[in-house]
C-alpha cells in the first residue's frame, strides 16, 4: 500500500491552484471547472494527480482554528538535498516564507503553510544507513536549522 492523493478544501481555486503549481512546481493536470467541477488536479511527475483541490463546501471559507483536530501536514519528499533546495529558492520567488526547518535525523524538513492554513512539509531522505542508530533503533531527533542553509550548501555542491 502506499499514499495515493490528498484532497484538499479551499476557500479559492485560483489561489491554491497558483500556490501548488507556481510556487511549489506541481503540474495542473486538470481544472475540472472546465465540466462544470469546482476542482482541479495536480501532479509531480506523470501520475493522474497526487493533490486534488476544491471549493464544494470550503468556497470563501477560513483555516480552522488552533487546538482543532484534522490534518497537521503533509510531507512532500524531494530526491535528494539540492532538489529540496531548489524547492526552497522557488518558493522564495514566490514571495512565500518558510515557517523553520528542522533536522529529523533520517531526513532534513522545512515546514510552511499553504495560502488555506495547511500545513506543509517538504523533505529529503538522508541515506537508509543513516536511517537508524548502530543498535538497529530508528535516529528520532528534532533539531532546528535555518532553511537557508540549504540553499547556501546545494550552490557550493555540498
Amino acid at each position: 500500500m502506499r499514499v495515493g492523493h490528498i484532497h484538499l478544501q479551499v476557500a479559492d481555486l485560483d489561489r491554491a491552484i497558483a500556490f501548488y503549481r507556481d510556487a511549489l512546481g506541481f503540474n495542473l493536470v486538470a481544472d475540472g471547472r472546465e465540466s462544470g467541477i469546482d476542482a482541479a488536479f495536480l501532479a509531480a511527475g506523470d501520475y493522474h494527480h497526487h493533490i486534488g483541490l476544491n471549493t464544494s463546501n470550503s468556497a470563501g471559507g477560513t483555516p480552522p482554528p488552533a487546538g482543532h483536530t484534522g490534518l497537521d501536514h503533509v510531507a512532500f519528499l524531494y530526491p535528494d538535498r539540492r532538489q529540496l533546495a531548489h524547492a526552497i529558492e522557488r518558493l522564495l520567488e514566490a514571495g512565500r516564507s518558510i515557517d523553520n526547518g528542522t533536522d529529523h535525523g533520517a531526513n532534513v524538513s522545512v515546514y510552511l503553510t499553504d495560502p488555506d492554513g495547511n500545513g506543509i512539509e517538504l523533505y529529503y531522505d538522508r541515506p537508509r544507513a543513516e536511517w537508524s542508530d548502530t543498535d538497529g533503533r530508528p535516529t528520532l531527533k528534532a533539531d532546528p536549522f535555518d532553511p537557508i542553509e540549504l540553499l547556501a550548501s546545494s550552490s557550493s555542491g555540498h
